[in-house]
């Protein structure tokens, strides 16, 4: 089925996507609220991690169920199928580039679904903060064992 959006519309609304969404926001103000102090969507950091920590490599990643193509809610648009079915798949793709780049260097790496965030928010601003005191406190190893990470994990 071809895109039922014209090629200029389609541009606009594709050139309006940018990062620091509502998800972010509410999440960054509870952390902020409980006195964490982070940077947000660093540029000179590979996939751009919406939370991280550079003195103790860490890096948040808040992936939206669309765009990163979560195995319960993700799904391609019935519209321009063979589009979207690419550019989802090279969003997931990336996902893994940029984990697997992060846990080679040395860094910890937190994905958290948008799903996750819904469902229990104040759970995983628990599960964040608890990240980061792990990453604060183990700053000369790569992995960080935690038992109550979801399927999301800690990489």
């Amino acid at each position: 089925m071809p895109d039922k959006f014209s090629k200029e519309t389609r541009s606009k609304i594709m050139r309006s996507i940018k990062s620091k969404t509502k998800m972010e926001d509410r999440v960054c103000k509870a952390l902020w609220n409980k006195g964490l102090r982070f940077r947000r969507n660093i540029k000179d950091l590979p996939g751009k991690p919406d939370i991280a920590w550079k003195k103790y490599k860490a890096a948040v990643f808040l992936d939206s169920c669309y765009w990163h193509v979560c195995d319960i809610h993700g799904h391609i648009p019935q519209s321009n199928v063979e589009y979207w079915s690419k550019k989802l798949s090279r969003n997931k793709e990336r996902d893994q580039v940029n984990t697997a780049h992060y846990l080679s260097s040395g860094w910890k790496v937190l994905r958290v679904w948008e799903h996750q965030i819904k469902e229990d928010f104040d759970g995983t601003i628990d599960l964040i903060i608890d990240f980061y005191e792990q990453a604060k406190g183990a700053q000369n190893r790569t992995e960080i064992e935690s038992s109550s990470v979801t399927k999301s994990g800690v990489h």
